[in-house]
């Protein structure tokens, strides 16, 4: 195998790894849209936050050889 070939391997987590992933992914989200309380709207952070992992597991699968995977906004993906 080439320094190519070798560079694409990716591991697969098991369920636990990655379920440990998000919800690292989702605290840390959450802190950075923590400033939105200040202004009235940490009532809409839950629904951003799902929205950005959403972004990075599609992304995620996209890079990983999902090729036809859209990376695409929740509201988009409902209206198509």
């Amino acid at each position: 195998m080439s320094e190519e070939e070798e560079e694409f391997i990716y591991t697969v987590l098991s369920q636990d790894d990655y379920d440990k992933a998000v919800g690292q992914l989702r605290l840390a989200i959450g802190g950075i849209l923590s400033v939105f309380n200040i202004y009235g709207m940490g009532v809409h952070i839950g629904d951003v936050q799902n929205e950005i992992v959403k972004l990075a597991e599609d992304y995620g699968q996209r890079i990983r050889g999902e090729l036809d995977k859209p990376i695409s906004l929740e509201y988009i993906r409902r209206n198509k």
